[in-house]
């Protein structure tokens, strides 16, 4: 990294936040509600399927298809339940509706202990921050409740601006919006193909987060790696002006 370091752009789920618990049982607590009675473990199968069926077919949220994030995720969760042999309609699109408004409260997510520490020594570095993550419309709502959002300046989802990591498309659109080169920018991620290599690929700095020591790659160099948001802003102070 050069000393011009100006921006550290963040990817947010895994990286700052995690869902608290599992879809699963995320699912089956909606279900109860409308006196489903469901297992976790059929429903967290169920879903993965599904999710990489429309994952695969309907990429990023399915926009060039003419969806948006909630008619996605009804779908999704609409045919989840088939799977899971609920097929009234109308159970479907309650727990359908009720899911995608539920996600957006604290009560969902968790915020990993290390998060607001490193976007604080972040900012009093003097450095600016912005959001670059394949989430729907409800992030900023999400962050506003998890109380991040006022650490960041700026937030790109890729259902907002129509194009996902890993694509580079979506890293220039916030290059623009930080009006800085590519050098003066960091990305911290946890995926090493949509956040370490597509942020690399424009030139942007990328630090990968690897909490759980999952990522092997012998390209990835000690210093690009971080076990813990802690070791960040040292990691950062070493090459400000």
């Amino acid at each position: 990294m050069r000393s011009s370091l100006r921006w550290v752009l963040w990817d947010i789920k895994d990286t700052l936040l995690k869902v608290r618990v599992s879809v699963g049982e995320q699912y089956c607590k909606e279900a109860r509600r409308v006196g489903l009675h469901l297992s976790p473990v059929e429903v967290d199968a169920a879903f993965r399927q599904v999710y990489q069926q429309y994952s695969r077919g309907y990429p990023n949220y399915g926009i060039a298809q003419g969806l948006n994030g909630e008619t996605w995720w009804t779908k999704v969760v609409r045919d989840t339940l088939t799977r899971c042999r609920v097929e009234d309609p109308a159970l479907q699109n309650t727990v359908a509706n009720n899911l995608y408004h539920n996600f957006c409260t604290a009560d969902n997510w968790e915020v990993f202990p290390d998060s607001k520490k490193a976007l604080e020594s972040c900012s009093s570095l003097g450095l600016k921050l912005g959001v670059v993550s394949n989430f729907d419309a409800r992030l900023e709502q999400i962050l506003h409740a998890c109380e991040l959002r006022s650490y960041f300046s700026f937030l790109i989802t890729s259902e907002e601006a129509h194009v996902a990591k890993p694509s580079p498309a979506i890293f220039e659109k916030a290059l623009q919006t930080c009006g800085v080169p590519a050098g003066s920018v960091v990305h911290v991620g946890d995926h090493y193909v949509k956040d370490y290599l597509a942020s690399q690929s424009v030139g942007i700095h990328g630090l990968l987060i690897d909490r759980h020591n999952k990522h092997s790659q012998a390209d990835i160099p000690a210093e690009r790696r971080l076990r813990s948001l802690e070791e960040l802003p040292s990691r950062l102070q070493e090459h400000l002006d």
